[in-house]
């Protein structure tokens, strides 16, 4: 029996992902046979001027939109031979995505907003508190927990958004444009707390970004051109 170290399983694997949009007679393609994946603690970029098929990626990748052909693979498990039932089960307990506007609920705390998907999930309320007040204090917002999103800065409401996305103990997070919205400084705040966040809790992630300057923070940078995946660096 071989002693050498077997391969890590990826937390996420596109296969000949494409993805057509029909329109009448016309048709567009933006991504065409699209392969990647992503170990676990592994933090990949994702770059490619607006239009270019991010989202569209990132939707086939957290299984919000069915791929015209290929298939999705989560922990070595094809997404696509799995009932909309297992599909939404997925999405909920193995996913956690973070978007350019953060979405918190304006009549809800910190505390709140990040525990409550995990309520929904059926977890206790006295652990999904307890976990949701754990997040926000490794995301540095221990005193702010009690604050409403109107009394918070726009990096400490993207990081509330953060700790809401790992709530469940996601295996994947799916960011899309998860800074865009802050000034150069916070983003950098920011995009550093999710990446520490994402490696100590031994998650993966792919990230949407047009900011070059945080590719520092990432493993792999790869890049939409034609409705191809080419990595960058």
């Amino acid at each position: 029996m071989s002693n050498a170290p077997q391969p890590r399983q990826s937390i996420l694997r596109l296969d000949n992902v494409s993805r057509i949009y029909e329109s009448g007679a016309s048709t567009l393609t933006v991504l065409d046979g699209v392969n990647l994946d992503i170990a676990p603690g592994e933090i990949v970029g994702l770059i490619g001027p607006s239009g270019s098929g991010k989202s569209s990626l990132l939707h086939a990748a957290g299984l919000l939109e069915g791929p015209s052909g290929g298939d999705v693979w989560i922990e070595g498990e094809s997404a696509w031979d799995l009932n909309d039932g297992q599909r939404t089960a997925i999405r909920r307990n193995r996913i956690g995505f973070v978007y350019q506007f953060h979405h918190l609920l304006p009549e809800f705390d910190a505390i709140h907003n990040v525990a409550l998907p995990a309520l929904i999930a059926g977890r206790k309320r006295k652990q999904a508190m307890e976990e949701a007040e754990r997040l926000l204090g490794t995301m540095g917002l221990a005193d702010r927990i009690h604050h409403q999103p109107a009394q918070l800065s726009g990096g400490e409401q993207q990081r509330v958004a953060i700790a809401r996305a790992m709530i469940n103990n996601p295996i994947l997070i799916l960011a899309d444009e998860p800074t865009g919205n802050l000034d150069p400084d916070t983003s950098t705040t920011v995009f550093g707390a999710l990446s520490d966040l994402v490696r100590n809790e031994g998650a993966a992630a792919l990230i949407a970004t047009h900011n070059l300057e945080l590719a520092k923070f990432m493993d792999r940078v790869m890049a939409l051109d034609h409705a191809k995946l080419i990595q960058r660096s």
